[in-house]
């Protein structure tokens, strides 16, 4: 029997004029997200949306009301990335609220994945196989996946590409838009200079957890590690994060990021120590565990699969192309 404690939608106050609305995930490890309100004129602006579950925008609607607030006070919904717990109630609000969707143009990565699930899984479980993931898990993890929603109440396109040209107007000044790809090709964060706040969406978290939409762009963790110089010269003194509480000492939180990612791009290349490998077979040494979950094994399979095109974009890992791909050094 699960002891998880339930999740309820919960909302307070930041600093004056902002507040977190922290929303419930079904994720094991990942208990709840974060959408954050800002003050805007006679309503506010409303950064990220959570995850589309039954009974989730209940929960939105409950944060919001903890705060004296309302989805009939958006006056605009902004989106950090196209991932479903932050895009995925997006149509529901703005149906609600009859509002705008502003967002990063690049979000095929989710969009174009929803409109067409089979296709999507087919895909996922070609990497898999060209991989190195034996026939058993596969079958299991199609059976287990087939037919699972993508958390998003209905795509919808943005009525306003979300590029660096672009500004949001709020009680706490002009947001600035700054693309932060990586952890997805939609991904850019927002900062305020005059208070030195951020909103980072997934790009920079309370603590390090690493993901990566794979496949979508060519270096996905070079893109991550040139995003967090972009954020590092804003000089923040404030980060409202996807999954955190506030958090200061922002640089400091950059530096670790950049070298977590730096340690695990060199542990990748530590397990090219000999014969050609299988990003399948390199998985349970990358994560220091012999015997993953198939939850782990899904997430580090990504991460190797990352970290081996890095190493292959600068020349120091080389690809063996085949039915199933083998690398070395």
């Amino acid at each position: 029997m699960s002891t998880r404690k339930r999740e309820l939608g919960r909302g307070e106050r930041v600093v004056p004029g902002v507040w977190r609305l922290r929303l419930p995930l079904p994720w094991p490890g990942v208990p709840h997200c974060n959408a954050w309100a800002v003050a805007a004129g006679d309503g506010i602006v409303l950064f990220d949306t959570g995850m589309h579950e039954p009974g989730s925008l209940a929960h939105l609607e409950r944060a919001l009301a903890q705060v004296n607030l309302s989805l009939d006070n958006v006056r605009l919904l902004v989106c950090t990335h196209a991932h479903s717990d932050h895009y995925g109630q997006a149509a529901d609000i703005v149906d609600r609220a009859g509002c705008e969707l502003w967002m990063h143009p690049n979000h095929e990565h989710m969009t174009r994945a929803a409109q067409d699930p089979d296709a999507a899984l087919e895909r996922r479980i070609e990497i898999a196989r060209q991989s190195g993931v034996p026939e058993e898990p596969l079958r299991a993890y199609a059976e287990a996946r087939r037919g699972q929603g993508f958390g998003i109440s209905r795509i919808i396109e943005p009525d306003r590409p979300l590029l660096p040209d672009v500004t949001i107007e709020t009680d706490l000044g002009t947001w600035q838009v700054d693309e932060t790809p990586g952890h997805a090709p939609s991904h850019v964060c927002m900062f305020q200079p005059e208070h030195r706040m951020l909103i980072s969406g997934d790009h920079l978290l309370g603590r390090v957890s690493l993901y990566y939409d794979y496949g979508y762009t060519p270096d996905p963790a070079g893109e991550y590690l040139e995003s967090l110089d972009v954020v590092d010269r804003l000089d923040s003194n404030l980060c409202l994060a996807g999954h955190a509480r506030p958090f200061r000492d922002v640089s400091k939180k950059i530096e670790a990021t950049r070298g977590t990612v730096l340690e695990r791009i060199e542990r990748v290349r530590a397990c090219l120590d000999g014969v050609p490998k299988t990003p399948f077979e390199i998985v349970p040494q990358f994560l220091e565990d012999p015997d993953p979950s198939p939850l782990l094994l899904n997430w580090g399979l990504t991460e190797v699969l990352v970290y081996l095109n890095h190493l292959e974009k600068r020349d120091h890992a080389q690809r063996h192309a085949g039915d199933v791909a083998t690398w070395t050094l």
